[in-house]
């Protein structure tokens, strides 16, 4: 009984973050129909209604808000005492699914998953590396992690490092092109413009806190990441990169800053960040450890 109770509460906290039964589901691994019996059994048990549902909409009740935060503190106790067993035992194991920018495949993530391999022999780990932007329920991956700026979603977002953006271009490049010396010369450049997950109109430059718009009309348009890196590198234009991925290249002379006075922001002034996101519900305690693993790993000058 008391196991059947804690898969009704599961169910019941998870659509509540979801607002969506299906969504729900597919967080815990569960099939809808499984999620609605679970929930129904828990506002039999209580004698209140907890959600009010309709075609368009899933929310709370006056009972339903009242009792997540008391759900959610059992299921954090739950959570607590299974990872004090797995502590003690040494019994983390399982599969950790997640996917990545390619450019990461070569930075950042080899060290991090060979350390965390080694200390976790039990775990096996599972990684897709794509430039487009994975959907973690759908693609039934632990999470995903992404570049520049979280959305807002059914997911939750879990930050791993912030960096600033910025124009590189090869020596070569500059020495054959000249140097632009300011962003409104950079219409007569070839830009190299990174189409995945989406195609930008327009980059923002950020100096002394005031934002310019450019429309950027690109001569070069690559769907991967690695590609944009590598295209900089051989002198085919300029780009807007990563300072993690970009100023280890300035600093052995294979890639120049350009107007460098300016950095790259979204249109309000906000610099990006590396972060995760995943499905809301529970995180096993491996999951947990690997995200802060990558938080840990961060590229640093």
């Amino acid at each position: 009984m008391a196991l059947d109770m804690l898969r009704e509460i599961h169910a019941f906290v998870s659509v509540a973050h979801t607002r969506s039964f299906v969504t729900a589901a597919r967080a815990l691994g569960r099939s809808p129909s499984a999620v609605t019996r679970a929930v129904q059994a828990l506002e039999d048990n209580s004698g209140a209604r907890l959600f009010n549902r309709n075609a368009n909409a899933v929310t709370l009740t006056e009972a339903g808000e009242r009792l997540l935060p008391h759900a959610e503190r059992l299921l954090d106790v739950q959570r607590d005492a299974a990872d004090e067993l797995a502590a003690l035992t040494g019994n983390a194991q399982g599969w950790i699914r997640l996917a990545a920018p390619e450019v990461l495949a070569s930075r950042v993530l080899p060290q991090v998953l060979a350390e965390f391999s080694r200390r976790h022999r039990q775990i096996t780990l599972d990684v897709q590396y794509s430039d487009q932007a994975l959907d973690p329920l759908q693609g039934r991956l632990d999470f995903v992690i992404r570049g520049a700026f979280a959305q807002s979603s059914e997911l939750i977002g879990y930050p791993l490092w912030a960096y600033r953006r910025h124009l590189y271009a090869s020596p070569e490049y500059l020495a054959r092109e000249g140097t632009p010396q300011g962003i409104e010369a950079l219409h007569e450049h070839a830009l190299i413009l990174h189409t995945a997950p989406r195609i930008l109109k327009a980059w923002h430059f950020c100096r002394e806190g005031r934002i310019t718009s450019l429309r950027p009309q690109p001569r070069l348009r690559l769907g991967s990441g690695v590609a944009v890196l590598q295209g900089t590198l051989a002198g085919a234009g300029i780009a807007r990169l990563a300072d993690w991925l970009a100023e280890p290249e300035v600093k052995a002379g294979r890639l120049l800053r350009v107007c460098p006075d300016y950095r790259l922001t979204s249109s309000t002034g906000q610099d990006p960040q590396m972060h995760a996101v995943y499905p809301a519900g529970d995180v096993p305690a491996r999951v947990r450890e690997l995200l802060q693993a990558l938080r840990e790993g961060r590229p640093r000058e």
